[in-house]
């Protein structure tokens, strides 16, 4: 628990530099683009419109979802899911790109995943308010159940850091692991609910048991709470065990990523 501690205080105390540095990624990024940072809206604009065509229009065939239209049900899932992603994968690169700059400069290489994590906030915000907007435009406006969003996302920047943590420090011991985190992502894309409302698939009791199993991926997690959120379907503790079990898996990535990155951390730059 001392490597957790150190960590999370590690995090604390260089707030102010990690607003800094991902400042300077966000623009660093796209600076050499004549749109700019109008990309980080733009390219996950069109991957929407996409997965709207194929899923919304041609799978769906344009029918409501959990009483609103898959539009608003998929910008839902899909929001988070482009911030998960992209947190997941910078985040466990974030090491390894930057390790030769740290190691000249006196902050922590552990702030590092919560820097890329900060860094993606500007795409986030964009689709958070385009998700806004669509959802006041077809009538849909906030409850008391839009308060729990705040836990929610809470949930979602717990998970990134403690998974982050031991991404960035396997991806410096193991470089194929990154390469290999690139696939998983691309299967759970289809196992997270950011398009598939599973409960639809799987209405009957024959195969209930395959959304249990699903309901146990952290991910599924926070972006069904997203939509109880917004949807006003149900509060958090009403999914006592889901509750549990995901805070057990953050806990337990936390402990494990702050053990293995305190121990090889001295080391990072002889292993790359």
């Amino acid at each position: 628990m001392n490597d957790v501690k150190t960590i999370i205080l590690e995090q604390v105390n260089n707030f102010g530099i990690i607003r800094r540095i991902s400042k300077y990624e966000e623009k660093a990024t796209y600076q050499s683009h004549y749109l700019g940072l109008i990309w980080q809206f733009l390219n996950p604009a069109i991957q929407i419109g996409i997965y709207y065509l194929v899923f919304g229009l041609g799978v769906n065939q344009g029918k409501k979802t959990d009483g609103v239209p898959f539009i608003i049900w998929m910008l839902i899932g899909i929001t988070a899911w482009f911030f998960i992603n992209s947190s997941i994968l910078g985040g466990s690169n974030s090491i390894y790109k930057q390790v030769g700059m740290v190691s000249k400069m006196k902050f922590p290489v552990s702030i590092l995943p919560m820097v890329n994590i900060s860094s993606n906030f500007v795409s986030y915000r964009a689709m958070m308010l385009v998700l806004l907007a669509s959802m006041f435009g077809f009538g849909i406006y906030p409850t008391i159940y839009w308060l729990q969003y705040f836990y929610y996302f809470f949930c979602m920047i717990a998970f990134l850091f403690a998974f982050g943590i031991l991404n960035s420090t396997i991806t410096v011991l193991v470089r194929d692991y990154h390469i290999m985190l690139q696939s998983i992502l691309r299967l759970l894309f289809y196992l997270s609910g950011p398009i598939w409302n599973f409960r639809t698939m799987f209405q009957g009791t024959e195969h209930r048991w395959i959304i249990k199993v699903l309901e146990l991926n952290p991910i599924y997690y926070i972006i069904d709470g997203f939509r109880d959120s917004f949807l006003s379907k149900q509060w958090f503790w009403e999914k006592g065990t889901q509750t549990v079990f995901f805070w057990l898996i953050v806990g337990f990535l936390m402990i494990i990523g702050s053990h293995v990155h305190m121990k090889f951390r001295a080391r990072f730059v002889d292993f790359i």
